[in-house]
Protein backbone atom coordinates (compact mmCIF):
# COMPACT_ATOMS: atom_id res chain seq x y z
CA UNK A 1 0.00 0.00 0.00
CA UNK A 2 1.71 3.32 -1.14
CA UNK A 3 1.17 6.00 0.79
CA UNK A 4 1.24 9.69 0.00
CA UNK A 5 4.45 11.99 0.24
CA UNK A 6 3.28 14.77 2.73
CA UNK A 7 3.83 18.48 1.01
CA UNK A 8 7.16 19.94 2.31
CA UNK A 9 6.80 23.03 4.43
CA UNK A 10 8.52 25.72 2.52
CA UNK A 11 11.37 27.34 4.16
CA UNK A 12 11.31 30.64 5.37
CA UNK A 13 14.51 32.89 5.42
CA UNK A 14 14.65 35.40 8.15
CA UNK A 15 16.61 38.56 8.37
CA UNK A 16 18.90 37.12 5.42
CA UNK A 17 21.60 39.52 4.17
CA UNK A 18 21.59 40.12 0.37
CA UNK A 19 25.39 39.91 -1.12
CA UNK A 20 25.33 39.83 -4.84
CA UNK A 21 23.68 39.87 -8.42
CA UNK A 22 23.29 36.59 -10.40
CA UNK A 23 23.66 36.85 -14.27
CA UNK A 24 19.82 36.52 -14.64
CA UNK A 25 18.87 39.61 -13.19
CA UNK A 26 17.91 37.71 -9.64
CA UNK A 27 19.76 38.49 -6.41
CA UNK A 28 22.01 36.32 -4.22
CA UNK A 29 21.91 35.54 -0.64
CA UNK A 30 24.24 32.84 0.87
CA UNK A 31 22.47 31.48 3.96
CA UNK A 32 24.14 27.75 5.72
CA UNK A 33 26.09 26.70 3.01
CA UNK A 34 23.73 27.30 0.20
CA UNK A 35 22.58 29.70 -2.48
CA UNK A 36 19.39 31.70 -2.74
CA UNK A 37 18.63 33.30 -6.31
CA UNK A 38 15.71 36.38 -4.57
CA UNK A 39 13.41 38.16 -6.51
CA UNK A 40 12.74 41.39 -5.85
CA UNK A 41 16.01 42.18 -3.82
CA UNK A 42 19.70 44.44 -4.36
CA UNK A 43 22.95 43.56 -3.09
CA UNK A 44 22.76 44.94 0.36
CA UNK A 45 19.34 44.12 1.51
CA UNK A 46 17.85 42.45 4.84
CA UNK A 47 14.98 40.16 3.40
CA UNK A 48 12.54 37.49 5.04
CA UNK A 49 11.94 35.17 2.04
CA UNK A 50 10.12 32.36 1.35
CA UNK A 51 11.28 29.84 -0.45
CA UNK A 52 9.28 28.00 -3.78
CA UNK A 53 11.97 26.25 -5.38
CA UNK A 54 14.38 24.02 -3.34
CA UNK A 55 17.21 22.46 -4.81
CA UNK A 56 20.37 20.58 -3.35
CA UNK A 57 22.65 22.67 -4.15
CA UNK A 58 20.45 26.48 -4.29
CA UNK A 59 17.02 27.46 -4.18
CA UNK A 60 14.74 30.22 -5.32
CA UNK A 61 13.11 32.44 -2.79
CA UNK A 62 10.45 35.51 -3.19
CA UNK A 63 11.22 37.97 -0.71
CA UNK A 64 7.99 38.79 1.83
CA UNK A 65 9.76 41.30 4.16
CA UNK A 66 11.78 44.23 3.40
CA UNK A 67 13.65 44.17 6.80
CA UNK A 68 16.68 46.99 6.01
CA UNK A 69 17.38 48.52 2.35
CA UNK A 70 20.07 48.82 0.98
CA UNK A 71 21.85 51.95 1.01
CA UNK A 72 22.12 51.20 -3.32
CA UNK A 73 18.53 50.47 -3.38
CA UNK A 74 16.02 53.19 -5.32
CA UNK A 75 12.40 53.63 -5.76
CA UNK A 76 11.17 52.36 -9.30
CA UNK A 77 10.34 54.56 -11.19
CA UNK A 78 7.90 52.60 -13.65
CA UNK A 79 4.71 52.09 -11.92
CA UNK A 80 4.19 48.46 -13.24
CA UNK A 81 7.78 47.53 -12.05
CA UNK A 82 6.42 45.36 -9.32
CA UNK A 83 4.46 43.28 -11.97
CA UNK A 84 6.00 43.39 -15.02
CA UNK A 85 9.07 41.93 -14.72
CA UNK A 86 10.70 43.95 -18.14
CA UNK A 87 13.15 45.71 -15.86
CA UNK A 88 13.91 44.06 -12.90
CA UNK A 89 16.93 46.26 -11.62
CA UNK A 90 15.08 49.15 -11.66
CA UNK A 91 15.31 49.04 -7.76
CA UNK A 92 18.97 49.44 -8.37
CA UNK A 93 20.63 52.55 -8.62
CA UNK A 94 22.32 53.34 -11.96
CA UNK A 95 26.52 52.99 -11.21
CA UNK A 96 25.73 49.85 -9.00
CA UNK A 97 23.77 48.62 -12.54
CA UNK A 98 26.97 49.17 -14.15
CA UNK A 99 28.98 47.66 -11.41
CA UNK A 100 27.56 44.55 -11.29
CA UNK A 101 27.00 44.19 -15.25
CA UNK A 102 30.79 44.76 -15.19
CA UNK A 103 31.46 41.75 -12.17
CA UNK A 104 29.15 40.01 -14.33
CA UNK A 105 31.50 40.19 -17.58
CA UNK A 106 34.83 39.73 -15.41
CA UNK A 107 33.19 36.74 -13.79
CA UNK A 108 32.31 35.00 -17.10
CA UNK A 109 35.89 35.54 -18.89
CA UNK A 110 37.59 34.52 -15.82
CA UNK A 111 35.46 31.37 -14.42
CA UNK A 112 34.16 30.13 -17.84
CA UNK A 113 36.79 31.56 -20.72
CA UNK A 114 39.52 30.17 -18.13
CA UNK A 115 41.10 34.15 -19.06
CA UNK A 116 43.50 35.17 -16.49
CA UNK A 117 42.47 39.00 -16.19
CA UNK A 118 44.36 41.42 -13.76
CA UNK A 119 41.56 44.06 -13.65
CA UNK A 120 37.72 44.37 -14.30
CA UNK A 121 36.77 46.86 -17.22
CA UNK A 122 34.09 49.87 -16.17
CA UNK A 123 30.86 49.06 -17.92
CA UNK A 124 30.20 51.69 -21.04
CA UNK A 125 27.18 53.00 -19.63
CA UNK A 126 23.89 54.10 -21.60
CA UNK A 127 23.72 57.85 -22.94
CA UNK A 128 20.21 57.36 -21.29
CA UNK A 129 18.95 54.94 -18.45
CA UNK A 130 15.08 55.37 -19.68
CA UNK A 131 14.09 56.31 -23.01
CA UNK A 132 16.26 54.60 -24.88
CA UNK A 133 14.39 52.04 -27.05
CA UNK A 134 13.74 52.41 -30.73
CA UNK A 135 11.04 49.73 -30.97
CA UNK A 136 8.11 47.93 -28.45
CA UNK A 137 5.58 45.33 -29.34
CA UNK A 138 2.28 45.88 -27.31
CA UNK A 139 -0.36 42.35 -27.32
CA UNK A 140 -3.98 42.84 -26.97
CA UNK A 141 -5.87 40.42 -24.62
CA UNK A 142 -9.46 40.13 -23.87
CA UNK A 143 -8.50 38.84 -20.44
CA UNK A 144 -5.80 41.20 -18.64
CA UNK A 145 -3.66 40.37 -15.98
CA UNK A 146 -5.18 41.31 -12.66
CA UNK A 147 -2.71 42.10 -9.47
CA UNK A 148 -3.62 40.75 -6.05
CA UNK A 149 -4.98 43.68 -4.91
CA UNK A 150 -7.26 43.82 -8.50
CA UNK A 151 -8.53 40.40 -7.89
CA UNK A 152 -9.34 41.81 -4.03
CA UNK A 153 -11.73 44.18 -5.25
CA UNK A 154 -14.92 43.45 -5.95
CA UNK A 155 -16.23 46.60 -7.10
CA UNK A 156 -13.54 45.94 -10.04
CA UNK A 157 -15.19 44.45 -13.06
CA UNK A 158 -13.63 40.79 -14.46
CA UNK A 159 -12.29 39.82 -17.18
CA UNK A 160 -10.75 43.03 -18.35
CA UNK A 161 -9.43 43.76 -21.82
CA UNK A 162 -5.95 44.95 -22.29
CA UNK A 163 -3.12 46.16 -24.23
CA UNK A 164 0.64 45.31 -22.95
CA UNK A 165 3.43 42.96 -22.21
CA UNK A 166 3.46 39.09 -21.50
CA UNK A 167 3.94 38.22 -18.29
CA UNK A 168 7.00 36.17 -17.63
CA UNK A 169 5.77 32.24 -17.92
CA UNK A 170 1.97 33.03 -19.19
CA UNK A 171 1.70 33.27 -22.90
CA UNK A 172 -1.87 33.91 -21.90
CA UNK A 173 -2.06 36.64 -19.65
CA UNK A 174 -0.76 39.93 -20.67
CA UNK A 175 -0.38 42.97 -18.10
CA UNK A 176 -2.60 46.28 -19.21
CA UNK A 177 -0.10 49.07 -20.08
CA UNK A 178 -0.64 52.72 -19.13
CA UNK A 179 2.75 54.23 -19.06
CA UNK A 180 5.80 52.21 -20.39
CA UNK A 181 9.49 54.62 -19.48
CA UNK A 182 11.78 52.44 -22.37
CA UNK A 183 10.57 54.64 -25.23
CA UNK A 184 9.75 57.91 -26.19
CA UNK A 185 6.18 59.45 -24.60
CA UNK A 186 4.83 59.44 -27.77
CA UNK A 187 4.96 55.55 -27.84
CA UNK A 188 2.39 55.95 -25.03
CA UNK A 189 -0.26 58.00 -26.80
CA UNK A 190 -0.65 55.70 -29.46
CA UNK A 191 -0.92 52.37 -27.78
CA UNK A 192 -3.52 54.43 -25.11
CA UNK A 193 -5.31 55.73 -28.16
CA UNK A 194 -6.00 52.80 -29.85
CA UNK A 195 -6.74 50.98 -26.03
CA UNK A 196 -9.57 53.53 -25.51
CA UNK A 197 -11.03 53.50 -29.58
CA UNK A 198 -11.73 49.73 -29.12
CA UNK A 199 -13.14 50.05 -25.36
CA UNK A 200 -15.58 53.03 -26.92
CA UNK A 201 -16.02 51.09 -30.10
CA UNK A 202 -16.39 47.49 -28.49
CA UNK A 203 -13.21 46.21 -30.60
CA UNK A 204 -12.55 42.48 -29.70
CA UNK A 205 -9.11 41.96 -28.62
CA UNK A 206 -7.02 38.73 -29.55
CA UNK A 207 -8.03 35.17 -27.53
CA UNK A 208 -4.84 33.70 -28.06
CA UNK A 209 -6.16 30.28 -26.41
CA UNK A 210 -9.35 30.10 -28.17
CA UNK A 211 -7.91 32.04 -31.60
CA UNK A 212 -10.40 34.54 -32.29
CA UNK A 213 -10.87 38.39 -31.74
CA UNK A 214 -9.67 41.58 -34.05
CA UNK A 215 -6.90 43.59 -32.46
CA UNK A 216 -3.60 41.43 -32.14
CA UNK A 217 -0.52 43.16 -31.75
CA UNK A 218 0.54 46.76 -32.07
CA UNK A 219 4.77 47.24 -32.49
CA UNK A 220 5.70 50.46 -32.52
CA UNK A 221 9.10 51.76 -33.51
CA UNK A 222 11.24 55.52 -33.90
CA UNK A 223 14.11 56.41 -35.18
CA UNK A 224 16.85 59.29 -34.05
CA UNK A 225 15.33 60.66 -36.84
CA UNK A 226 12.54 61.09 -35.58
CA UNK A 227 10.67 58.84 -38.07
CA UNK A 228 7.72 56.86 -36.60
CA UNK A 229 6.25 53.18 -37.89
CA UNK A 230 3.43 51.79 -35.69
CA UNK A 231 2.05 48.27 -37.38
CA UNK A 232 -1.10 47.13 -36.35
CA UNK A 233 -1.62 43.12 -36.76
CA UNK A 234 -5.42 42.27 -36.82
CA UNK A 235 -6.64 38.59 -36.33
CA UNK A 236 -9.55 38.83 -38.33
CA UNK A 237 -10.35 40.39 -41.75
CA UNK A 238 -12.82 42.99 -40.73
CA UNK A 239 -11.85 45.84 -43.09
CA UNK A 240 -14.36 48.84 -41.34
CA UNK A 241 -13.03 48.53 -38.22
CA UNK A 242 -9.29 48.32 -39.28
CA UNK A 243 -10.43 51.58 -40.99
CA UNK A 244 -11.62 52.93 -38.18
CA UNK A 245 -8.43 52.02 -36.23
CA UNK A 246 -5.77 52.91 -38.85
CA UNK A 247 -7.73 56.28 -39.74
CA UNK A 248 -8.06 57.14 -36.14
CA UNK A 249 -4.47 57.27 -35.90
CA UNK A 250 -4.06 58.60 -38.66
CA UNK A 251 -6.14 61.40 -37.66
CA UNK A 252 -5.07 62.15 -34.16
CA UNK A 253 -1.28 61.10 -35.39
CA UNK A 254 -0.24 62.84 -38.10
CA UNK A 255 3.34 62.80 -37.57
CA UNK A 256 3.41 58.97 -37.76
CA UNK A 257 5.92 58.48 -40.96
CA UNK A 258 5.10 54.99 -41.81
CA UNK A 259 1.33 53.61 -41.00
CA UNK A 260 1.23 49.45 -41.41
CA UNK A 261 -1.21 46.81 -41.22
CA UNK A 262 -1.09 42.76 -41.36
CA UNK A 263 -4.14 40.65 -41.22
CA UNK A 264 -2.85 37.46 -39.79
CA UNK A 265 -5.70 34.56 -39.58
CA UNK A 266 -2.88 31.86 -38.54
CA UNK A 267 -2.46 30.97 -34.56
CA UNK A 268 1.08 32.57 -34.31
CA UNK A 269 2.15 36.06 -33.99
CA UNK A 270 5.47 35.47 -36.86
CA UNK A 271 5.36 38.46 -39.15
CA UNK A 272 7.83 36.86 -41.39
CA UNK A 273 5.56 34.81 -43.55
CA UNK A 274 2.47 37.53 -43.54
CA UNK A 275 2.18 40.49 -46.35
CA UNK A 276 2.73 43.58 -44.63
CA UNK A 277 0.72 46.10 -45.95
CA UNK A 278 0.57 50.35 -45.98
CA UNK A 279 -2.25 52.45 -44.76
CA UNK A 280 -0.54 55.91 -44.99
CA UNK A 281 3.17 57.30 -45.40
CA UNK A 282 6.13 55.03 -46.38
CA UNK A 283 6.59 51.11 -45.92
CA UNK A 284 10.09 52.17 -43.82
CA UNK A 285 11.67 54.24 -41.37
CA UNK A 286 15.24 55.97 -41.68
CA UNK A 287 17.96 55.56 -38.89
CA UNK A 288 21.44 57.18 -39.03
CA UNK A 289 25.14 56.38 -38.08
CA UNK A 290 27.23 58.40 -38.49
CA UNK A 291 26.72 59.53 -42.11
CA UNK A 292 25.50 56.43 -42.95
CA UNK A 293 21.60 55.59 -43.32
CA UNK A 294 19.40 52.61 -42.98
CA UNK A 295 16.58 51.59 -43.97
CA UNK A 296 14.27 49.43 -41.76
CA UNK A 297 11.23 47.78 -42.56
CA UNK A 298 8.77 46.24 -40.72
CA UNK A 299 10.55 42.58 -40.89
CA UNK A 300 13.65 44.61 -40.51
CA UNK A 301 16.27 43.66 -37.23
CA UNK A 302 17.96 46.71 -36.00
CA UNK A 303 19.74 47.41 -32.35
CA UNK A 304 16.99 48.77 -30.40
CA UNK A 305 19.11 51.49 -28.21
CA UNK A 306 20.38 53.13 -31.68
CA UNK A 307 22.67 55.82 -29.64
CA UNK A 308 24.19 53.18 -27.70
CA UNK A 309 24.49 50.81 -30.71
CA UNK A 310 26.50 53.58 -32.13
CA UNK A 311 29.07 53.40 -29.42
CA UNK A 312 29.30 49.90 -29.73
CA UNK A 313 29.95 49.93 -33.49
CA UNK A 314 32.64 52.42 -32.99
CA UNK A 315 34.44 50.07 -30.47
CA UNK A 316 34.46 47.46 -32.30
CA UNK A 317 35.86 49.50 -35.59
CA UNK A 318 38.82 50.55 -33.26
CA UNK A 319 39.17 46.75 -32.07
CA UNK A 320 39.37 46.28 -35.67
CA UNK A 321 42.49 47.76 -36.48
CA UNK A 322 41.79 48.65 -40.05
CA UNK A 323 44.22 50.45 -42.77
CA UNK A 324 42.12 50.25 -45.53
CA UNK A 325 44.29 46.90 -47.03
CA UNK A 326 42.39 44.38 -45.27
CA UNK A 327 39.88 41.52 -46.39
CA UNK A 328 36.96 41.63 -43.47
CA UNK A 329 34.30 38.94 -42.94
CA UNK A 330 31.22 40.22 -40.99
CA UNK A 331 29.63 37.19 -39.55
CA UNK A 332 26.03 37.31 -38.46
CA UNK A 333 26.01 40.42 -40.15
CA UNK A 334 21.89 40.98 -39.90
CA UNK A 335 21.01 43.57 -41.80
CA UNK A 336 24.84 44.58 -42.56
CA UNK A 337 25.34 47.52 -40.25
CA UNK A 338 28.68 46.89 -38.29
CA UNK A 339 29.56 45.76 -42.09
CA UNK A 340 28.99 48.87 -43.37
CA UNK A 341 30.19 50.83 -40.93
CA UNK A 342 33.23 50.06 -41.18
CA UNK A 343 33.16 49.26 -45.17
CA UNK A 344 35.42 52.93 -45.75
CA UNK A 345 38.48 51.63 -43.77
CA UNK A 346 38.47 47.91 -45.52
CA UNK A 347 39.20 46.51 -48.68
CA UNK A 348 36.42 44.86 -48.57
CA UNK A 349 33.85 43.11 -46.33
CA UNK A 350 32.25 39.96 -46.45
CA UNK A 351 28.86 40.10 -44.76
CA UNK A 352 27.07 36.56 -43.73
CA UNK A 353 23.64 35.79 -42.54
CA UNK A 354 21.20 32.80 -41.83
CA UNK A 355 17.87 34.89 -43.10
CA UNK A 356 17.27 35.95 -46.29
CA UNK A 357 15.91 38.80 -45.69
CA UNK A 358 17.99 40.58 -43.85
CA UNK A 359 20.55 40.09 -46.34
CA UNK A 360 18.26 41.74 -48.53
CA UNK A 361 18.07 44.66 -46.52
CA UNK A 362 21.70 44.58 -46.37
CA UNK A 363 22.12 44.99 -50.11
CA UNK A 364 19.57 47.79 -50.40
CA UNK A 365 21.35 50.10 -47.34
CA UNK A 366 24.64 49.71 -48.86
CA UNK A 367 23.41 50.72 -52.04
CA UNK A 368 21.82 53.78 -50.81
CA UNK A 369 25.15 54.57 -49.21
CA UNK A 370 27.24 54.09 -52.25
CA UNK A 371 29.22 51.50 -50.35
CA UNK A 372 30.74 49.30 -53.25
CA UNK A 373 32.77 47.07 -51.14
CA UNK A 374 30.48 44.93 -49.04
CA UNK A 375 29.00 41.91 -50.29
CA UNK A 376 26.23 39.89 -48.44
CA UNK A 377 25.54 36.06 -48.75
CA UNK A 378 22.80 34.10 -47.18
CA UNK A 379 23.31 30.41 -45.50
CA UNK A 380 23.66 28.92 -42.11
CA UNK A 381 26.74 29.88 -41.26
CA UNK A 382 28.38 26.33 -40.35
CA UNK A 383 27.74 25.11 -43.81
CA UNK A 384 28.30 28.28 -45.87
CA UNK A 385 31.74 29.35 -43.93
CA UNK A 386 33.66 26.27 -45.54
CA UNK A 387 37.38 26.02 -47.98
CA UNK A 388 35.33 27.10 -50.89
CA UNK A 389 34.02 30.33 -49.75
CA UNK A 390 37.42 31.40 -48.54
CA UNK A 391 39.29 30.39 -51.65
CA UNK A 392 35.96 32.87 -53.83
CA UNK A 393 36.44 35.63 -51.51
CA UNK A 394 39.84 35.38 -49.88
CA UNK A 395 41.12 34.61 -46.46
CA UNK A 396 40.02 37.05 -44.01
CA UNK A 397 42.24 39.61 -42.01
CA UNK A 398 39.88 40.65 -39.71
CA UNK A 399 36.61 38.40 -38.70
CA UNK A 400 34.01 40.40 -36.89
CA UNK A 401 31.64 38.17 -35.43
CA UNK A 402 28.33 38.81 -33.72
CA UNK A 403 26.28 35.60 -32.99
CA UNK A 404 22.78 35.53 -31.17
CA UNK A 405 23.13 34.75 -27.74
CA UNK A 406 23.97 30.89 -28.24
CA UNK A 407 27.40 31.94 -29.14
CA UNK A 408 28.82 30.13 -32.19
CA UNK A 409 28.41 26.88 -33.46
CA UNK A 410 31.30 24.37 -32.72
CA UNK A 411 32.04 24.06 -36.30
CA UNK A 412 32.56 27.84 -37.09
CA UNK A 413 34.63 27.92 -34.03
CA UNK A 414 36.70 25.22 -35.34
CA UNK A 415 36.55 26.97 -38.93
CA UNK A 416 37.91 30.13 -37.57
CA UNK A 417 41.11 28.68 -36.04
CA UNK A 418 42.00 26.75 -39.39
CA UNK A 419 41.40 30.84 -40.99
CA UNK A 420 43.89 31.76 -38.61
CA UNK A 421 43.12 35.71 -39.13
CA UNK A 422 45.25 37.96 -37.45
CA UNK A 423 42.64 39.41 -35.27
CA UNK A 424 38.93 38.94 -34.60
CA UNK A 425 36.70 41.16 -32.82
CA UNK A 426 34.02 39.14 -30.75
CA UNK A 427 30.64 41.19 -29.87
CA UNK A 428 28.63 39.30 -27.89
CA UNK A 429 24.98 39.68 -26.03
CA UNK A 430 25.80 36.71 -24.02
CA UNK A 431 28.69 36.88 -22.26
CA UNK A 432 28.85 33.24 -20.76
CA UNK A 433 28.23 31.71 -24.44
CA UNK A 434 31.42 34.29 -25.74
CA UNK A 435 33.70 33.19 -22.99
CA UNK A 436 32.61 29.68 -23.77
CA UNK A 437 34.12 30.26 -27.31
CA UNK A 438 36.92 32.14 -26.25
CA UNK A 439 37.65 28.99 -24.08
CA UNK A 440 37.62 26.42 -27.35
CA UNK A 441 39.81 28.93 -28.90
CA UNK A 442 42.50 29.65 -26.46
CA UNK A 443 45.21 27.37 -28.16
CA UNK A 444 45.02 29.34 -31.21
CA UNK A 445 43.96 33.16 -29.75
CA UNK A 446 44.19 35.49 -27.24
CA UNK A 447 42.37 37.92 -25.52
CA UNK A 448 43.94 41.06 -26.14
CA UNK A 449 41.18 43.63 -24.57
CA UNK A 450 37.51 43.81 -23.78
CA UNK A 451 34.70 46.15 -23.08
CA UNK A 452 31.52 45.71 -22.03
CA UNK A 453 28.85 48.09 -23.26
CA UNK A 454 25.19 48.45 -21.07
CA UNK A 455 22.67 48.72 -24.49
CA UNK A 456 19.92 47.65 -21.83
CA UNK A 457 19.35 49.44 -18.64
CA UNK A 458 17.45 48.50 -16.07
CA UNK A 459 17.79 45.06 -17.13
CA UNK A 460 20.84 42.57 -16.08
CA UNK A 461 21.88 42.48 -19.75
CA UNK A 462 25.06 43.51 -20.99
CA UNK A 463 26.90 43.78 -24.30
CA UNK A 464 30.25 42.76 -24.67
CA UNK A 465 33.28 43.35 -27.35
CA UNK A 466 36.53 41.36 -27.27
CA UNK A 467 39.61 41.69 -29.35
CA UNK A 468 41.62 38.53 -29.96
CA UNK A 469 45.13 37.94 -31.51
CA UNK A 470 46.36 35.22 -33.23
CA UNK A 471 48.96 33.52 -31.16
Amino acid sequence: MSRKKKNKEPELLQAVTVSDMAADGLALARENDKVYFLEGAVPGDVVDAKVYRDKKRYAMAQVTRLVQPSPDRQAAACQHFEHCGGCKWQNLSYDKQLFYKGKQVYDALTRLGKIDLTEKVPVLGAVEAFHFRNKLEFTFSPNRWFTPEELADESLVKPQAGVGFHLPGRFDKVLHVNECLLMDDRMNLIRNHVHQLAEAKGLTRYNIREHHGFLRTLTIRHTTRDQWMVLLMVGEDQPENLALVLDSLATAFPWITSLLYVVNTKKNDTLFDQEVRVWRGADVIEEQLEGLVFEISAKSFFQTNSRQALRLYEITRDYAGLTGEEVVYDLYTGTGSIAQFVAAAAKKVIGVEYVEAAVEDARKNAARNNIANCSFFAGDMKDLLNDDFVAEHGRPDVVITDPPRAGMHPDVVEMLCRLGAPRIVYVSCNVATQARDLDLMRNHYRLVKYQPVDMFPQTAHVENVALLEKI
